[in-house]
């Protein structure tokens, strides 16, 4: 019988140490496999956040740093511009870019950096309780919006693609999700691309992955696996929101 599924060379003989149902472990396989297929694990630079992820240099077989939270996209600017030749991406979820880490994510955006990000949200602050993110979806329970979040209070979800999508130095994004085998060989595609565009020098590119939590979702997997789909995907959209001409 052909082997058709094996274990990437850039992951980790390692088990992940994620919740039952978390979508970060895919993720980390979907981000290898890419690296593998274009041959440039010897060169890549992963830069890690503080949240759920802080740990990806246990899982990723190659180079990693970590960042202070929000800043990874900054530290991923100095590597780059001091090192051209490497592939470097960051790794960040929706309280580390769009939170503490908004103003480094525009900024680098808007500077057109060379660097890829993967931006993983899953509408609420994963590693500490499952507070409100400002991914959090209105209606949406969490430990600090009991009630669900409310606009007059609370204000309304910030759409990372579709803010980002107005500045002129971005080339690529695409927002995505890991909830069916269908959509994650959407996302598989779409992390490629991005890569691919880094290795271009055609500029900045984000691929933001909606994700499942069910332990601060309080669900089970498969149930968050459907609220992502009846639900967050209503207020982020599925789609590529920015695509450069091909140079």
């Amino acid at each position: 019988m052909k082997k058709i599924y094996f274990k990437t060379e850039s992951l980790k003989n390692t088990i992940f140490s994620y919740c039952p149902g978390c979508g970060h472990g895919i993720i980390h396989r979907l981000v290898a496999e890419s690296i593998d297929e274009l041959n440039i694990r010897e060169t890549t630079i992963g830069i890690a956040p503080v949240g759920c992820a802080v740990f990806a240099y246990d899982y990723w077989n190659f180079d990693v740093t970590e960042a202070p939270h929000g800043r990874p996209p900054a530290v991923a600017t100095g590597i780059k511009r001091c090192c051209p030749d490497k592939i470097v991406f960051t790794y960040q979820g929706d309280g580390d870019l769009a939170a503490i880490g908004t103003a480094e994510i525009v900024h680098a955006a808007n500077r057109g950096e060379n660097i890829t990000v993967f931006f993983i949200n899953n509408a609420n602050y994963g590693m500490t309780g499952g507070q409100m993110a400002p991914t959090t979806v209105l209606g949406q329970k969490t430990t600090t919006t009991p009630f669900g979040r409310n606009s007059s209070r609370d204000g309304y979800p910030l759409k990372i693609c579709e803010l980002l999508s107005s500045l002129e130095g971005v080339c690529y994004l695409e927002r995505v999700s890991v909830t069916s085998p269908k959509n994650v060989l959407a996302a598989k595609r779409a992390i490629k691309k991005a890569f691919q565009n880094q290795i271009l020098k055609k500029g900045f590119s984000l691929v933001e992955i909606l994700s499942q939590c069910p332990t601060d979702w309080g669900k089970t997997p498969m149930d968050s696996i459907k609220w992502i789909d009846e639900v967050l995907s209503k207020t982020f959209p599925l789609g590529v929101y920015k695509e450069c001409a091909k140079k």
